[in-house]
């Protein structure tokens, strides 16, 4: 379950943000600041919690539902703040004002939410926390079962994809397409980093456009000097560049 930190110096928007946090089932822990300073010392403290237990500590906030213009420090100063910290929390700005859209995605920011805060834009918002947290905190800070699961959109719903199900996923720009038996479904995560958090699970990267699940391969085809392999009833390319590690991890598997 996701541990996050509101804040808001009005403390309306404070309370009603915090009551719509608390009505998702993906949040198990939502603790609130009512100004900057509040936060960075409440993250602070998690953070040396994190540091004299050596592992994710059970106040460490996964995330900041954060306002940007508030009396002394700005949102923005916030985050520049935290850029600094060995494992800052991801950013969610949740502000009043649409002129800030560009320095927040420039401090790397998961989302930008407008006030008032619609409830269904706040669940796309942790969808894409939880999203990526998945891919690039998979063991110590991970919400409960997203470790060996993705998170997906489904008609507005999210669903929680075994990674286990899935044959291969194919690049598209910096979304990619998860293939499982069931169908196919698009994340906003880049192939790339898909194929190093995913490792450990028996995927390999084929080409520049697909990542494969080792033990899903039916088939592999060499055809006038160049290689392909069959799975889930796809044929998919092998680039030059792969062959020879392709063939030599099949071979392995293979012999096992």
């Amino acid at each position: 379950m996701l541990r996050v930190l509101a804040v808001d110096d009005e403390e309306p928007a404070l309370a009603e943000l915090v009551y719509l946090l608390r009505a998702d089932a993906r949040i198990g822990q939502v603790a609130q600041a009512t100004d900057a300073t509040e936060a960075l010392r409440r993250i602070g403290r998690a953070t040396d919690a994190e540091l004299r237990q050596g592992q994710g500590a059970e106040d460490a906030f996964d995330v900041l539902f954060l306002d940007i213009q508030m009396a002394g420090l700005t949102g923005l100063d916030v985050a520049r703040l935290l850029a600094g910290f060995a494992r800052p929390p991801l950013i969610v700005f949740v502000t009043a004002h649409e002129d800030f859209a560009v320095q927040a995605f420039d401090l790397k920011a998961v989302d930008y939410l407008l006030k008032p805060v619609r409830r269904e834009r706040l669940a796309e918002a942790v969808g894409r926390v939880a999203e990526q947290i998945a891919v690039t905190r998979p063991t110590d800070r991970t919400p409960t079962g997203v470790g060996d699961r993705i998170p997906v959109e489904l008609g507005g719903v999210t669903r929680m994809v075994a990674v286990a199900d899935i044959t291969y996923a194919e690049a598209q720009g910096d979304y990619a397409r998860l293939h499982t038996a069931d169908g196919s479904h698009l994340v906003r995560i880049p192939l790339a980093t898909l194929e190093e958090r995913w490792a450990p699970h028996g995927f390999v990267r084929i080409h520049r456009s697909h990542l494969v699940a080792l033990h899903r391969i039916d088939e592999l085809r060499l055809d006038g000097g160049g290689m392909s392999v069959r799975i889930a009833g796809a044929q998919l390319a092998v680039s030059r560049r792969h062959a020879s590690r392709v063939r030599e991890l099949l071979m392995r598997r293979g012999e096992g």
